[in-house]
């Protein structure tokens, strides 16, 4: 595996027959979307939610979370792009940011859990844990791409970058950390913590709202504390503030709203088993 990706240099088409063009980055997104649509229905039938509006949902949710997504980008390298419009819609050459997605992804559940009368928070735990392994297989996507790698590195694992898609201050290397990679593997682990306490969850028959509502805050928290530890090593081009890089501060901002909401729900519960008692 090493030596594979220390070798191998990808190129951002996989497939190319007349009109028929099939692009890695959008392979490996599509695959993550559809991994994650698997977890979030095979859930949803173990919580007993209707699949029906659950795919209905999911839809939606992936059309406006692409669309957060890009447009969070977007806004992040908005000199280039106001130089360059045209390419504000060429997603398959990368440029979705999952913050963006979360929050516009977030917001279209929102809407929708009440159109639909759902559980807002046992939706929420299903689609982030889907979304920890979709993130899993579609960051291998910018793998592809050659694209959001770190700094540079003589390490065996390290990654070579085609001198084309080097970032102008790093020309004269060759081999970068393959932090794609990096947070491939963090959000698999992820992921493996969430579907591991959904299965104690069902096995035990917690199957309370406060259950779902700490796994949710617990993938907000994890995820944040990974991305925020990666964005060390990064080199791709964000806006920064006192030394911290834009994500960073993302990160840090969910983290904090995290911890708070979860401390409130945690004395809330404290509350009302004592007025029980």
């Amino acid at each position: 595996m090493i030596n594979f990706l220390h070798n191998f240099k990808p190129e951002a088409i996989l497939i190319s027959l007349g009109p028929i063009t099939i692009y890695g980055y959008g392979l490996f997104v599509v695959s993550g979307i559809l991994a994650a649509f698997f977890v979030i229905l095979k859930l949803a039938n173990y919580y007993h939610l209707d699949k029906h509006k659950i795919i209905d949902l999911g839809f939606w949710v992936i059309i406006v979370g692409i669309i957060g997504a890009r447009l969070y980008h977007v806004a992040l390298e908005f000199p280039y792009y106001l130089a360059n419009p045209i390419n504000i819609f060429k997603i398959w050459n990368g440029g979705l940011a999952i913050h963006g997605g979360i929050i516009g992804g977030g917001l279209c559940t929102l809407y929708l859990v009440n159109k639909y009368k759902l559980n807002f928070w046992k939706t929420t735990t299903i689609a982030t844990t889907g979304l920890a392994l979709g993130q899993a297989i579609g960051r291998w996507g910018n793998y592809f791409n050659q694209e959001l790698y770190g700094l540079p590195t003589d390490k065996a694992w390290g990654i070579p970058i085609k001198e084309v898609n080097r970032i102008l201050n790093y020309k004269d290397f060759e081999f970068f950390h393959p932090t794609f990679l990096y947070e491939s593997i963090g959000n698999l682990i992820i992921f493996i913590i969430l579907i591991s306490l959904h299965l104690f969850v069902i096995k035990k028959g917690k199957n309370k709202p406060t259950s779902f509502i700490n796994l949710t805050l617990l993938y907000l928290i994890l995820y944040s504390i990974l991305r925020f530890s990666l964005e060390f090593i990064r080199i791709d081009y964000t806006p920064t503030l006192a030394s911290l890089r834009f994500p960073q501060i993302v990160s840090i901002i969910i983290v904090c709203l995290s911890i708070i909401f979860f401390c409130y729900n945690l004395r809330n519960n404290r509350r009302k088993d004592l007025i029980k008692n």
